[in-house]
């Protein structure tokens, strides 16, 4: 007989508080389009609470980044360090530019870019005097942040802009050193980050863009809104984007944001959890954790410690069958085929390893304890059974 359960899901929405109050008035309202009262609410609030002085909202996660990649001048030929172990459009973006994405190897620490490869290659170029990239773009994966300090101080040295891609780590931080108490995506020149439906608070879609420079607030907000100039008749001084968030997409997002220091303290309670269960598995280890910065555990990611990718996708369909939800982490960009051909840094073994054997489990915010008992009892029958 069939498994009547409902599945415990990977990453779902939590829609509370004020999110109906909040959705009804724009209803009411007929601002339901991209001018309305939340947008600019959403902005100011956003910015206030991850501790930048301005905050744009996009359409998608996306649009930020290519916005971004607008703003700092990318064009034809300009190299982007962008780490291979991402989601593909922190990558796309860069080529909407014509830009060249160069790809990093990761690292064993948090998964993301390796900043000594970053360092190595931007002081060879110096001395050579070859020519450095113009962005470098590091993304804080799964809700850790990178290890960025050494990367600021090489890009500070060289005139080099930083964007942070932190579409899946909203609420993460720097514990120590020279960014201690930081949020991630308020130290480069621009931050980018994504509410789709399953991130750590949603606007169903959108994504929002953070900077402290006033003049680039101000450009990104005109080529969100297809870079018309203020006047009666429609006029439009460069090419734009119709990448404006909606009055109504914002009215959640600020529903969303009242809750979301609840949402992180969950999250953070689920993966304290999976890691003091996985502690001392003999079949699986549990997530990394830098040791510079707290994570925001978008999605709680482990590993199989052999076996490699067969082993990883036979427990990924083992938790499926026991009704819990679990995909690998992202296909490094370097094994994608409009990537497959870009320049690299590191023999991307690291990479390749991490793909190999990782995957991500339940993460919900309103995941009960039952339900994370449920994936940790298949995860204990995977571990019984024999080699």
């Amino acid at each position: 007989m069939p498994d009547a359960r409902p599945p415990v899901p990977l990453a779902e929405p939590v829609l509370d508080g004020n999110a109906a109050k909040y959705v009804n008035e724009c209803l009411q309202t007929n601002y339901v389009s991209s001018i309305g009262p939340f947008v600019e609410r959403f902005e100011r609030e956003f910015a206030s609470f991850v501790g930048s002085r301005f905050a744009i909202a996009c359409a998608s996660g996306t649009a930020a980044l290519h916005v971004a990649m607008r703003l700092l001048g990318v064009s034809d030929g300009d190299e982007v360090f962008v780490p291979t172990l991402t989601f593909i459009a922190s990558a796309n973006p860069v080529l909407y530019e014509r830009g060249t994405p160069v790809l990093v190897d990761s690292e064993s620490s948090s998964w993301n870019l390796d900043a000594g490869l970053v360092v190595e290659e931007i002081e060879r170029r110096a001395h050579l005097g070859s020519r450095l990239p113009r962005v470098v773009e590091v993304v804080h994966l799964l809700g850790r942040p990178a290890n960025i300090e050494p990367i600021v101080d090489v890009c500070e040295r060289h005139g080099i802009a930083i964007v942070e891609d932190a579409a899946e780590a909203l609420g993460a931080k720097y514990c120590g050193g020279r960014f201690a108490g930081r949020q991630v995506g308020t130290i480069g020149r621009l931050g980018c980050f994504s509410f789709n439906g399953n991130k750590v608070i949603t606007t169903g879609g959108g994504g929002m863009l953070t900077t402290d420079d006033e003049a680039l607030a101000r450009r990104a907000k005109h080529l969100t809104t297809q870079a018309r100039l203020p006047c009666q008749e429609y006029r439009h001084d460069e090419m734009g984007f119709n990448y404006r968030l909606t009055n109504v997409a914002a009215a959640l997002g600020v529903a969303q944001l009242e809750s979301l220091p609840r949402f992180l303290a969950r999250k953070r309670a689920i993966a304290d959890v999976y890691d003091a269960a996985l502690t001392g598995s003999a079949v699986f280890e549990r997530a990394p954790r830098p040791v510079w910065g707290e994570c925001s555990h978008w999605l709680y990611s482990m590993s199989v410690r052999s076996g490699g990718r067969e082993h990883r996708n036979d427990v990924i369909s083992r938790l499926k069958a026991g009704r819990c939800e679990a995909r690998p982490v992202w296909t490094p960009l370097h094994l994608q085929l409009p990537l497959q051909d870009a320049r690299r840094l590191g023999d991307m073994s690291k990479a390749e390893s991490i793909f190999d054997s990782a995957l991500s489990l339940p993460s919900s915010v309103g995941m009960t304890s039952e339900q994370q008992q449920s994936v940790l009892g298949v995860l204990d029958a995977i571990s019984r059974l024999p080699p």
